[in-house]
């Protein structure tokens, strides 16, 4: 049963990023096609506010399925390199370009463009991510045996289409429910068409998915046909509150109802394709790991995910609320706002003199830090160790010196760019308060 419990963290974990960071890559899309800058700028700070707690969902997915279905890993990842490595490179690259924005006064139209190409080749790589593994991934005794265009279809070019019609839909119905003005008015607007283009690729993809999987979806039982008629059910019901929701209050609906119709999308896959993971007889007992390792992964990331969902749930109450970007000043700057700012800065130069020294390195309770990191580093090696012994099934430290070294030299490490930091003022707050 745990590989089971495994293959259902992994789902959560998927389900998690393709909702949270679903929307984030499709407001990056939108602003591809948005000819406003200050509209760009809000929706890149919009973005901000959490891109990267919900990207960190990604991580927990790739961590769960290499050490709970490691069968799945070994086949997917070289059977999807290309995609998947062209996806993460765009991740990175949207980071810096969120990040970069967001400190630069004003609105940079190169990183914006950065920003909203790289929105879109990520989520076609996803889509092309999954059309490949749904089409079925040539494999032996879980080694992949194909060949490195085997994940171009042209069933993983319709579920590319069709994952941006998705994140386009869930990034319009954020807009909606965090945005003020012509924003909120777009999001509002483009929302029923992106329904009905994700209306029509859920029926091409659905019924496509028969004559490119392999395996035989068995709909001819009856557990597998009620649960799948019920998930398409709900996904209709919620694609129907969105689409009255769209343009009308309350703001969060649309967004809600996107929610809902994108886990019982999941839900519904999950229904007509289990226990097989990848195509055409991987399955979930054929692909699961050791006891042990399972074990180590329920414990590990199963205590992660609340501390995930806590950063998750405490972003947006910080944010909660409608966002609006504050207009650039544009008042003419006359002789008296001048000479204040002269005097302004002239102030802040004499303070800057009067300010007392960076303390020395050995200065402050330099004792109590050093105390502090030796007890955090020995309580990271105790936990490694027990790690070791409990789950690793050996009962012995593996290699006491070598991790004793390698604690030593972190702490040493760490002590010194502490003290190079407090040489440099950076831990002096009042003087940068002053």
């Amino acid at each position: 049963m745990l590989e089971y419990a495994s293959y259902a963290l992994v789902l959560l974990a998927l389900g998690a990023y393709v909702l949270l960071d679903g929307y984030d890559l499709g407001i990056g899309i939108l602003s591809l096609f948005d000819r406003s800058d200050q509209r760009r700028k809000e929706y890149n700070e919009l973005i901000a506010t959490a891109w990267d707690a919900n990207e960190s969902w990604l991580i927990l997915a790739g961590v769960a399925l290499w050490a709970g279905l490691p069968g799945v890993y070994a086949t997917v990842l070289p059977g999807v390199y290309l995609p998947l490595i062209v996806m993460l490179l765009a991740l990175v690259l949207r980071g810096t370009a969120i990040e970069l924005q967001s400190a630069a006064p004003g609105y940079r139209r190169g990183w914006g463009l950065v920003l909203g190409i790289s929105s879109l080749v990520a989520t076609v790589c996803q889509g092309l991510v999954v059309g490949g593994v749904l089409s079925g991934l040539p494999h032996r005794g879980g080694v992949f045996t194909g060949g490195t265009w085997d994940w171009l279809t042209p069933y993983s070019v319709l579920c590319a289409l069709g994952m941006v019609a998705v994140h386009l839909l869930a990034g319009a119905a954020w807009l909606q429910d965090k945005t003020t003005g012509t924003a909120h008015e777009r999001g509002g607007r483009l929302g029923r068409p992106l329904i009905l283009a994700v209306a029509v690729a859920g029926p091409v993809l659905g019924f496509g998915l028969r004559l490119a999987d392999p395996q035989h979806l068995r709909f001819d039982q009856p557990l597998r046909a009620t649960l799948f008629g019920l998930a398409v059910a709900v996904a209709v019901v919620c694609a129907a509150i969105a689409w009255y929701g769209f343009g009308r209050r309350p703001d969060w609906r649309p967004f809600a109802a996107v929610a809902g119709t994108e886990a019982a999308g999941l839900l519904a896959l999950v229904a007509a394709t289990a226990p097989v993971v990848v195509p055409p007889d991987l399955t979930v007992h054929a692909a699961a790991g050791p006891h042990g390792s399972q074990l180590f992964l329920l414990i590990g990331v199963g205590g992660c995910i609340p501390v995930v969902l806590a950063y998750n749930i405490y972003a947006w109450w910080v944010f909660r609320g409608k966002f609006a970007q504050p207009p650039a000043p544009t008042e003419a700057v006359g002789p008296s706002d001048t000479a204040a700012a002269a005097e302004q800065a002239e102030q802040v130069e004499q303070a800057e003199r009067l300010l007392p020294a960076a303390p020395a390195a050995g200065d402050g309770p330099w004792a109590a830090v050093a105390a502090r990191r030796v007890l955090l580093t020995l309580l990271a090696v105790a936990v490694a160790a027990v790690s070791q012994d409990v789950f690793g099934g050996v009962r012995a430290w593996i290699g006491p010196v070598g991790v004793a070294l390698f604690a030593m030299t972190a702490l040493a490490g760490w002590i010194r760019s502490d003290r190079r930091s407090a040489a440099a003022g950076e831990f002096d707050l009042r003087a940068a308060d002053k």
